[in-house]
This record gives C-alpha cells, sequence and structure tokens, in this order.
C-alpha cells in the first residue's frame, strides 16, 4: 500500500508531503512491488488514535463486562479513528471488576475486528472518598496491592494503568509493588497535598488521571497534584478535552507549562457518547445527559464524564488553539508511551503497525482509515 499526496505527520518534523509505504501490515521505507494506492490529496495522514481513559460509548461499558458491548465498542471507536483502545473500569467490588477483567482478556484473545483492546484502565477502586466524584463511593477500597496483582492475572497482563490516591493508607508501598508488576500508577481522585503527590512520583508513579478534575486545583502556598506532576519530568498527565470539563484557556495554558511532549489527550467518554440525550446508568448510578454535558442525576453538579470521542476531543483541541501537530502527538504517540507501546504504536516511522488515520485538511473530519494495512473506511 502507498499513501500519496498528503500531509504526513512525523514527530519531530510535524507534517511534510512525502508517501508513506505499508507492507505486510507494517510501515516501510522501503519500495513496495505494484502497490495499492491511497490518495490522501487535501488530508493529513496521522497515526491511529490511542484512548487510554474511556469507559464506553454507543450504549456500552466496559464496566457491564459484555462481550457483545465490548465489541461494539471496539467498532465504534476504530470508525472514529480510534484504533487502540485502553478502558477503564469503573469503582466496582472486586467480582465485578474481575469479570471485567476476564472480558477484556477474552476479547484480547478471540477478537480481531474493530480497534485493538492493548490494555485495561483500573479507574477504581483506590480513590480517595473526598475526591472521588462520580465513582461509587460503596466500592472505595484501600490500595491493596494484592487485590491488584489479582486482577491483573484475571486480564492475563492486560493491566497497564491503575488509578491511585497515594494519601490513601498503603499508598507508597502499593505504588512500588505495582510498578515492580509493570503497571503504570496514575495519580487521581486524590486530596493529596504536593509532598505526597511528589512523593508517589518518587515512588514511580509516572501519569496523573484526567488532570485539574478530581484533585485540589493550584493555590500559590499549597500547589498540590498538579505542580508535584510538572516538577517531575517523566510524569504525563492526561487531560479531557471535550469543551466541559476544563476551559479552553487552560487546556492552552497547561499545553505550555507541561509541553507537548507530556501531554495526553484522553475522552473519558461514558455509553452516551454516540447515543441521543436521556439518561444512563453508570458505574451503579444514573447520569444524565443534555448535549455534550453529561452529569450525576442525582447530584447535577457533579460531572461524569464525556460524551466525545477522542478524536472529537482532538479536534476541540485545536479549536482552542493547540497546534494540530501537537494535539496528533498527544493522543497517539504520548499515550502509547505511558503504557509502554511507542515501539509499535503511537507514530508514522517505519517498522510500526501500517495504521494510520486520513483527516481533511479543512475540518478534521476522517476521511479514511487504514488498519495494520487494510482500508477499512
Amino acid at each position: 500500500m502507498q499513501i500519496k499526496h498528503g500531509l504526513v505527520f512525523d514527530l519531530e518534523k510535524g507534517f511534510e508531503d512525502r508517501d508513506l509505504r505499508i507492507r505486510d501490515g507494517v510501515i516501510t521505507d522501503d519500495p513496495v512491488e505494484d502497490p495499492e494506492i491511497i490518495d490522501a490529496a487535501g488530508c493529513y495522514v496521522i497515526p491511529g488514535l490511542l484512548d487510554v481513559h474511556f469507559h464506553g460509548c454507543i450504549g456500552e461499558d466496559f464496566s457491564d463486562a459484555s462481550a457483545d458491548g465490548l465489541q461494539k465498542m471496539a467498532d465504534y471507536e476504530l470508525s472514529e479513528g480510534v484504533t487502540y483502545i485502553c478502558p477503564a473500569g469503573m469503582t466496582l467490588a472486586e467480582e465485578q471488576l474481575t469479570g471485567i477483567c476476564r472480558n477484556a482478556a477474552n476479547h484480547k484473545k478471540t477478537s480481531s475486528a474493530g480497534a485493538e483492546l492493548v490494555g485495561v484502565h483500573l479507574e477504581g477502586p483506590f480513590l480517595s472518598q473526598a475526591k472521588k466524584g462520580a465513582q461509587n463511593s460503596d466500592f472505595l477500597h484501600k490500595p491493596d496491592a494484592d487485590m491488584l496483582l489479582r486482577l491483573q492475572k484475571e486480564a492475563d497482563g492486560l493491566v497497564k494503568l491503575v488509578t491511585l490516591a497515594p494519601e490513601e493508607e498503603n499508598g507508597l508501598e502499593f505504588t512500588k509493588r505495582a510498578v515492580e508488576a509493570g503497571i503504570h500508577v496514575s495519580i487521581g481522585h486524590t486530596a493529596a497535598d504536593y509532598d505526597t503527590a511528589l512523593a508517589a512520583f518518587q515512588a514511580g508513579a509516572d501519569h496523573v488521571t484526567h488532570l485539574f478534575n478530581g484533585m485540589p486545583p493550584i493555590h500559590h502556598r499549597a500547589p498540590g497534584v498538579i505542580m508535584a506532576a510538572f516538577d517531575s519530568p517523566g510524569v504525563r498527565p492526561e487531560i479531557i478535552c471535550d469543551g466541559v470539563h476544563i476551559h479552553g484557556s487552560v487546556i492552552r495554558g497547561t499545553f505550555r507549562l507541561f509541553g507537548a511532549d507530556r501531554m495526553i489527550l484522553i475522552s473519558d467518554s461514558l455509553r452516551a457518547t454516540g447515543m441521543p440525550d436521556g439518561k444512563y446508568p453508570f458505574g451503579g448510578q444514573m447520569i444524565e445527559v443534555h448535549g455534550n454535558r453529561a452529569t450525576i442525576l442525582d447530584h447535577p453538579e457533579t460531572l461524569a464524564g464525556s460524551v466525545t470521542s477522542l478524536m472529537g476531543c482532538l479536534r476541540r483541541a485545536v479549536a482552542f488553539g493547540i497546534p494540530l501537530d501537537d494535539a496528533v502527538r498527544a493522543a497517539s504517540y504520548n499515550p502509547a508511551v505511558s503504557i509502554g507501546m511507542e515501539d509499535r504504536i503511537g507514530s508514522l516511522d517505519a517498522g510500526k503497525d501500517g495504521t494510520a488515520v486520513l483527516l481533511d485538511q479543512k475540518d478534521l473530519s476522517v476521511r479514511g482509515i487504514i488498519f495494520k494495512g487494510k482500508r477499512v473506511k
């Protein structure tokens, strides 16, 4: 396959006018004999996106532990240009989390359709009561590394991220054991102060769950998690760019503060994504959706998550003034680095998966999707 006449994304150079060649499902710099030609005139050619924090879409939720539901989610995400997924579970009982992990492992073994499931993000239950947000307090649990490792076994090694409130009992020991097991620890849903968060990062945590949401704001005498993350160069913060959770000026300022090479765009999308307004179940509670805003039904002041896909969040970031190459990096390469998969996905370098998305240069609509060397849209 040879993609011609498009502006191709490059991590170092931004966008350049060159051909992209794919052979046997892998990007190559070598000539390809009798290639299928795809005309990408008028398009940007970008890597397939990776969402490391979303709960559901198209009426389905990862926490339902439904095989059919997970497949529908994967199909929908692929149609949006989100070609790799690391869905997030909610704060639930261990029995329910076990079912979620088993379902993910089974999907990984048996499904070759839709976006590729490359990991699982356990957003709960090791969170703070004070900053639980839309998580169900009935199932909050003190940090328990043994429980985490049991779930990792059920997931057949797919757990890539776990969110933690480090101020909770055994938080630092939990961090060390998780990191030793190859699981990335993300600080979030936390009331931790600067020193506690910094200690967690020094213990090996390298990720922040939806920066600004579910944590204290910056105060000039109490800088908190946000500035502890800034002071830890190896830490990458997620940010929800749906236009509801965070003001556009804060999005711009955060990219400047942390630098585009550290930022991770996420959707934090719910089952209502791609669905009409209405009421939907979410983590043992009910949410209500109006337009692009989703709130807890009994606590309408509490945001529940987004109803925007990661591709929609990328477009919103650009509308807020983030350069397109920075937004693409934050939705593809940086999340791949954050779960240790940048050797295979996240960029259009030779040797990586032959996966690319064609975006219209005028409105960033998806004009084509190539997934592992095959055109799927």
